[in-house]
């Protein structure tokens, strides 16, 4: 991470920032926990399922972030997808088939899908 030395140097970074903020309002975030426990319970499968129904149903407003540890290892693999204007809703024990029910049913559609974990932080994107 680079060090900001000036104050037009802050400035330009708070531009960066909020631009990259403006050009994700319209995107579907999608987090998938890639921690140790998530791996070893099929994170990367998981991972590779939610990628792989994205392409198939062509979707192009979806981004994709991969994170370390969100303290629900009871709940491992975990995914936490943010609708355009919605707060995030992290789902738990997503293997493949709830991986492509996550895209076809509340990506897509909006619609609850079993396996919600309540969410008691809130995420900062920069």
């Amino acid at each position: 991470m680079s060090t900001i030395a000036t104050i037009d140097a802050l400035r330009a970074k708070r531009e960066e920032i909020l631009a990259r903020q403006k050009a994700r309002q319209n995107k579907v975030l999608i987090n998938v926990s890639l921690a140790t426990c998530s791996i070893a319970a099929g994170g990367k499968v998981a991972l590779e399922a939610i990628q792989d129904e994205v392409a198939l149903n062509g979707l192009t407003n979806v981004e994709f972030m991969q994170s370390g540890c969100m303290t629900f290892c009871f709940a491992e693999p975990t995914v936490e997808i943010t609708l355009p204007g919605k707060d995030p809703v992290v789902f738990g024990g997503v293997d493949e088939t709830r991986a492509r029910e996550l895209v076809t049913e509340y990506v897509m559609k909006g619609e609850p899908v079993e396996g919600i974990i309540p969410v008691t932080y809130e995420r900062v994107v920069l």
